[in-house]
């Protein structure tokens, strides 16, 4: 399934992309008889204890009522509210390269909060003095069950789905103090969307490509085969040290290909757009604007 969240008058709603368009889920869910309304929060919240029950009343429902034209729709952030979000830096071969930076030895392991997340298609707003602003296509991943010493072998089981998120940094405030917490939890500074993809459409997150293009022009272009930590090595790796939970976010690191690995550094600035692709999740756009 392909889940989403959408802007109505009564906040944020959930919906699954279906051939007859994106299905209202609690409308539908209020038609068969669900004594309470099924939010993002409840879902993400309850993770893959509610994937069959989800699927099931999507196969069942038909009222045209219930079902929306996409393109009539202000798109949500995928996951609105997570209960942890956890970075990996440093987690491409090739972008450890172009950083200057030795391949690190384990996960590189840091976070945002909730203040940085944002819908597809959102303003980013660039205060006038963050001058070095850069972008980081990543394939997001949202837990589904929760993770405490789970091994290598059993963690992608935990994985609910995934999505394509852009882990903006401001690199002068990311170095500033010799850790990067400035630079990476500014506003808005962690889109991600449009989906989330459950886990059985993506059944091998290391074959997936990861593109991303600045003002048209492709900046990342690379494979998540590329990852120095796969997707279920970090979750093994973090569930060592914290219980992952249902709703949790993981955003996995970013390929070559940023501002801050080139020659001439050319920095963001309003007006820019930047859209990440990771393969199968659809594509997630935002424009910088002046705050």
């Amino acid at each position: 399934m392909k889940l989403l969240t959408y802007q109505t008058d009564d906040g944020l709603k959930l919906g699954v992309k279906t051939a007859r368009g994106i299905l209202d889920v609690s409308a539908a869910a209020a038609a068969a008889g669900v004594p309470r309304s099924i939010t993002p929060d409840a879902v993400y919240g309850r993770g893959n204890a509610v994937l069959a029950r989800l699927g099931a009343l999507a196969a069942a429902t038909d009222d045209p009522a219930h079902f929306h034209d996409e393109n009539d729709l202000t798109i949500g952030p995928a996951v609105p509210n997570p209960g942890k979000i956890l970075c990996v830096g440093l987690n491409y071969q090739k972008h450890a390269a172009e950083t200057g930076a030795t391949p690190p030895e384990e996960p590189v392991l840091f976070s945002k909060f909730n203040n940085t997340i944002a819908a597809p298609n959102e303003g980013i707003p660039l205060q006038a003095d963050w001058t070095r602003v850069d972008y980081e296509s990543e394939l997001g991943v949202v837990m589904g069950a929760t993770a405490r010493n789970v091994s290598v072998e059993d963690a992608l089981d935990c994985v609910f789905g995934y999505c394509n998120m852009n882990d903006l940094s401001e690199r002068r405030l990311q170095m500033l103090s010799g850790q990067w917490l400035l630079g990476k939890t500014l506003d808005k500074f962690l889109p991600l969307g449009p989906y989330v993809v459950t886990a059985d459409e993506v059944p091998d997150p290391q074959n997936l490509s990861i593109k991303g293009w600045m003002n048209g022009e492709m900046r990342q272009d690379s494979n998540t085969a590329d990852m120095i930590f796969t997707v279920a090595e970090v979750i093994a790796y973090a569930s060592q040290i914290m219980t992952l939970s249902p709703g949790d976010v993981i955003s996995t690191g970013t390929p070559e290909g940023v501002i801050m690995g080139m020659a001439e550094k050319v920095w963001m600035q309003p007006g820019d757009e930047y859209i990440v692709e990771v393969e199968g999740l659809g594509k997630l756009v935002n424009r910088m604007i002046e705050a």
